[in-house]
């Protein structure tokens, strides 16, 4: 009996103990998907050369969906409508019509007035008269019907333009973590944003905002994260200190170093530009105690490596910002 529930004991908290280990994460950053790449902020970013892997949409942001987007939303109250309305055996107009005559008229000769839509004569005659009318009046509808289908037909569906899936890039062989970065080639425009070229200056930019964001982080400047990020993802990392604190735990985070970069996309819009680089990129990234100094989550001699897409954003002002963050 006793080994019977030590084996019950050990079947329930082994999944458990498996569940903890799984959802500790190899540094302490809390990850996850947010911010805003404009007007594709929901749309998955393009492949990269150096990975394959499929990368989602971001999942928090402030920015409104396009109405090309939520036209092909589920709406629940639609199907409702269309469940419930009750459909003629004849179908649709033709139906209701050739029902409402037959109606009428059967309902009439059978009420006593003479030969159904305006006939006289006796019982049997009227009745065979009610037959005729009814016949010749659901030839006609079956006619109108036939020619409204015809019509129909001929003009056929429209199809709508799609996207032709051509690659937006080309090699650009340059120095450091940017030799596998690519710039991108002109395309047609997708949904209201144009594919635009980086310059080294830009990709300088991209590191040094790497090494800055994490290290205000690190120190919980909210100042110095302000002037590197949109009001948006400021919110985020503002979110995410303030939890830490709660907890009473601090994320320190120091030593950022880009190992590789990739531009993703790079993009013009009407309020700016935007530019997904793919980061991979390595650091001291711990979780400690701050009563007791304690590290409760990864490691002060160990450096974890990291792959994310982050975004940036430039306005009229040209000082590109941090817009999004996603998990790669």
């Amino acid at each position: 009996m006793k080994q019977r529930s030590v084996r019950i004991a050990t079947l329930i908290t082994a999944p458990l103990l498996l569940a903890s280990l799984a959802a500790t994460p190899a540094d302490a950053r809390r990850g996850g998907s947010f911010g805003s790449r404009g007007s594709r902020t929901y749309d998955a970013p393009r492949p990269t050369n150096g990975s394959s892997a499929y990368v989602p949409p971001i999942q928090r942001s402030m920015t409104p969906r396009s109405a090309a987007t939520d036209r092909n939303a589920y709406n629940p109250s639609a199907g409702a409508q269309s469940s419930a309305a009750p459909r003629s055996r004849f179908g649709g107009f033709g139906g209701g019509l050739i029902g409402g005559l037959v109606a009428g008229g059967l309902i009439g000769h059978f009420m006593g007035n003479g030969g159904g839509w305006g006939a006289g004569g006796g019982s049997g005659g009227g009745f065979l008269i009610s037959l005729i009318q009814i016949a010749v009046l659901g030839w006609l509808v079956w006619m109108a019907i036939g020619f409204f289908r015809r019509r129909r037909a001929v003009s056929g569906p429209q199809s709508e333009p799609g996207y032709s899936g051509q690659s937006a890039f080309q090699a650009a062989p340059n120095a450091g973590p940017w030799a596998g970065a690519q710039q991108p080639q002109s395309l047609p425009p997708v949904q209201e944003s144009v594919d635009i070229a980086l310059t080294q200056t830009d990709q300088n930019m991209f590191e040094q905002l790497l090494i800055n964001v994490q290290d205000a982080f690190g120190r919980e400047d909210y100042g110095r994260l302000r002037e590197l990020t949109t009001p948006e993802i400021m919110s985020y990392l503002a979110e995410e200190l303030s939890e830490n604190a709660t907890q009473n735990r601090r994320n320190e985070v120091s030593g950022t170093r880009l190992l590789d970069a990739e531009v993703v996309e790079a993009w013009e819009e009407a309020s700016g530009d935007y530019a997904t680089i793919a980061l991979h990129y390595k650091g001291i990234d711990l979780m400690r105690d701050r009563t007791t100094g304690t590290i409760v989550a990864g490691s002060a001699s160990t450096a974890t490596e990291t792959n994310e897409l982050w975004t940036f954003f430039r306005d009229g002002s040209g000082v590109w910002k941090l817009s999004a963050i996603q998990e790669s």
